[in-house]
């Protein structure tokens, strides 16, 4: 009886194991490959990859499209990294373009998602490739699948110039700012592009703060040196500050003449 106890719950373990496996590394739904989405304004661009950013904040993540035209390339393995593994990217509104331009949606590809990468294989390495994906709130990062040029637009209003709240990584790149939305453009790249950027606003409303925290600090420094000031004049008053004079140069002690 109790061997059979025992076989039923390993075999139990087993199918939870492989129930929960199943549905983290099942993949990526063909609704979520074909889900709608626009790219025509990125494949208008002069560079080999093209990112949008929008959206996001401090507490909510943003988005990001990206173009690649894929320049002999028939695979991609899409991944993110972190301190200590690699994480499978998740990607949505898979969309491939021929070189004669037909258009194909995620669906239609070879997409299988893993424990550390995504791996999408095209049909012709020299047709174009898009998909979208999270972003953080103030911060990206996105590794090169393919080399060449890059160029990335930051949300409306987000900048990456002050050195405090922006930092730009790998550096070599040219900065623009184009209808109140900053752009970034390297001409090569072939390591992970990461970003910090920032809210135009978050600079007058830091200096405000730091501006409050000085007068604030500055009052109570003034208030208790005025308190120190009336204690000490109290003391003096009553006789508890007196200070003593020193003789030692007027001769010897009384008694040693």
């Amino acid at each position: 009886m109790n061997r059979r106890l025992a076989l039923a719950v390993i075999a139990v373990a087993l199918l939870a194991t492989t129930a929960g496996c199943s549905a983290i590394f099942g993949g990526i739904s063909d609704e979520e490959l074909d889900r709608e989405q626009e790219y025509d304004d990125l494949q208008d661009s002069d560079a080999d990859v093209a990112v949008d950013i929008e959206g996001g904040s401090i507490i909510t993540s943003g988005e990001f499209r990206a173009v690649y035209d894929l320049n002999e390339t028939e695979e991609l393995s899409l991944y993110r990294s972190s301190f200590y593994t690699e994480d499978a990217l998740d990607i949505h509104s898979v969309r491939y373009w021929y070189p004669n331009g037909t258009e194909v949606t995620g669906s239609d590809l070879a997409i299988d998602q893993g424990r550390s990468s995504t791996e999408v294989e095209v049909p012709d390495g020299n047709g174009t490739l898009a998909f979208s994906g999270s972003a953080g709130g103030r911060t990206f990062q996105l590794p090169a699948y393919v080399s060449g040029s890059y160029e990335v637009t930051l949300p409306e209003d987000y900048r990456t110039s002050n050195f405090l709240f922006g930092d730009v990584n790998p550096g070599g790149y040219e900065r623009e700012v184009i209808d109140n939305r900053e752009q970034l453009v390297w001409d090569d790249v072939d390591s992970t592009i990461s970003l910090r950027y920032y809210q135009t606003r978050d600079i007058p409303l830091f200096a405000g703060l730091v501006g409050t925290v000085v007068l604030l600090g500055g009052g109570a420094m003034a208030y208790y040196y005025r308190k120190v000031k009336k204690l000490k004049e109290q003391r003096e008053e009553m006789g508890l500050d007196v200070e003593i004079e020193d003789d030692s140069d007027d001769g010897p002690p009384p008694g040693m003449k």
